[in-house]
Formats: structure tokens, sequence, C-alpha cells
């Protein structure tokens, strides 16, 4: 007589219920871990300078950064402890990016993070990073200039502007009248094109005291516009 097989779906029961029956682990709490930028509103540069007292125009200015920005960012902090330097990196700050010119805010942003991703000058990536985020209303602009600007989808005017900026930072010496003709062709004057030279000039400064002295973003700057 043959034998009675068994039921494979009393089978698949038995099988579940074993499976259910195991004690279950639970899953580890996640770690928290202190903020890579967690010192840098402190420790903001690696050299140990004298903090004289702001003279009255400075102070007047670093009040003003506070009613605007609700900060005072760090690299100005860094300039504060001779006033002459720090008025002369306000005055030449001030001129490049917020006086008359006939590039745009945005444009001049772009160039100072074109030229900081050569450079890979964390403070400024950071800073001017987050000011391309807020101008542009794009936080993916932002990214890609930092990254890499050639994968943006760029206009021929601002692709031949940062083209120029980043020639000159690499490779100086080897800028030539085709180069200005390729910036006259997208539609800068003259005039366009010294301010392209001067704010990428002022970048490329600024990137070297600032990786000389470990210069460090304000905190703030990392959320903003994101």
């Amino acid at each position: 007589m043959a034998k009675a097989q068994k039921k494979p779906e009393q089978r698949n029961s038995r099988t579940k219920a074993s499976y259910e029956d195991k004690p279950k682990t639970a899953a580890p709490a996640p770690q928290k871990t202190a903020s890579a930028a967690a010192e840098d509103d402190t420790l903001f540069v690696a050299l140990s300078l004298p903090e004289p007292a702001l003279n009255e125009p400075m102070q007047a200015y670093f009040d003003k950064c506070m009613e605007k920005l609700g900060f005072i960012p760090n690299v100005l902090k860094a300039y504060a402890f001779d006033m002459k330097k720090l008025e002369a990196f306000v005055a030449i700050y001030n001129d490049l990016m917020l006086g008359p010119s006939g590039l745009s805010k945005l444009e001049r942003e772009m160039i100072a993070v074109a030229v900081s991703s050569q450079n890979r000058c964390y403070y400024c990536l950071v800073a001017h990073g987050s000011a391309v985020r807020q101008i542009s209303g794009d936080p993916v602009l932002g990214e890609l200039l930092v990254m890499n600007y050639r994968a943006a989808r760029l206009s021929k005017r601002q692709r031949a502007m940062l083209d120029f900026a980043v020639k000159m930072t690499t490779e100086p010496w080897a800028i030539e009248d085709q180069d200005r003709d390729g910036l006259r062709r997208a539609g800068f004057s003259d005039r366009d094109i010294w301010d392209i030279a001067a704010i990428a000039g002022f970048y490329n400064m600024s990137n070297r005291v600032a990786a000389a002295t470990d210069m460090r973003p304000n905190s703030v700057y990392h959320g903003m516009a994101r």
C-alpha cells in the first residue's frame, strides 16, 4: 500500500512558522559623530596672530556683515590682525565682486569657484559655492562648478569666461590674442576682459593664502541654499 504523501501546504506552513519563531535581532542604532566642520568657527586659521582692536571703519564693516549675513566671514577675521591688510582686502573684494562691471554678480562668483576648484581651495569653494547656489537659485550649479565646470550646461558666454579664468590659473604664460578674441566673440568688452582677469587673479592670490594658513570657512556656509 502506497504511503500517503504530506501536503505541500503543510510543509510550507511549518517552514514559515519555523522562520517566524526565530528571535529577531534589533538593528544597531546609528552612531552620532561630530561634524567635520565642528571647530571651523573657532580654529579658522593655523597661525597664532595678534588680535588688535578694529578701527572705526572696519568695526562698522563687521557690524554690517552681522546685520546682512548674521555672521562675520572667517576670512575677514583672519585678516583682522593688521588693519592695513584688512582694509586692502575688503577694498579690492568690494570693488571686484560688488562694484560696477559688465559681469553679473553670479558670473563673478562663478569665476571665484572655477578658479578655486583648480586650486582645491577648501575655504573659497565652500564660501563661494554657497554664493553661487544663493544667487542662481540652483544648488546643482553650485555643485557642478565646485567639481567640474565643464560638466555644467553653461551658455557660450559663461563657458568662454570660465575657460579663460581657468587657463589664467593653470597656464597664464600661454594666454594669447586668440584667448582674448574668444572672449570678445562671446560678447565681452575689453573692460570685461580686464575684470575677468582681475577676479581670477584675486582668487588665485586668496586661494594660496588660504591654503598656506589652513583657513577654514564658517560652518554655516555648508547648509546655505541647499
